[in-house]
């Protein structure tokens, strides 16, 4: 018998990453598979900061926002796994790889951000996952990164 899925609320987000606003870029993570995968959602709204200047008028999620969101999802699936809320763990970018943006994200969509993990393993610091963000079913970026866990 296999267990449940796992879900990480925004309490429990915050528990897990250092990160806050407006820096934050994940409302929940669903569908938590341990160590193998999951879904983060980031509902995206014109009151964000980052649309006071990236094209003023024509507002667009910056890229490299929507893979800081996959690697925060990555966290999360990972710091859920591991049981380390509280812990002050700190995670690092240490490559990116194979990105690929499809599609704007503007104020209103609901970005869906599924990473895998690729390699791995409890104990290890560096890991390197996969990731697929989707708006509406279509695919927005995809992107493969590798983070080191530092707690």
């Amino acid at each position: 018998m296999t267990e449940p899925l796992k879900t990480a609320d925004i309490q429990l987000i915050q528990r897990i990453l250092p990160h806050r606003y407006p820096f934050l870029l994940v409302d929940k993570v669903v569908d938590i598979d341990g160590y193998s995968s999951a879904k983060g959602i980031k509902n995206v709204t014109m009151n964000e900061p980052h649309f006071q200047g990236h094209f003023p008028g024509t507002p667009i999620m910056p890229g490299v926002t929507i893979v800081e969101a996959m690697a925060q999802t990555s966290g999360v699936m990972i710091g859920v796994a591991m049981d380390l809320a509280d812990k002050d763990l700190l995670i690092y970018f240490m490559a990116i790889d194979k990105c690929k943006f499809r599609r704007k994200v503007i104020p209103g969509d609901v970005l869906e951000m599924n990473v895998k993990t690729e390699r791995g393993k409890p104990g290890g610091k560096v890991w390197k996952f996969s990731g697929v963000a989707t708006v509406d079913g279509e695919m927005a970026a995809e992107c493969e990164f590798t983070a080191m866990m530092d707690l």
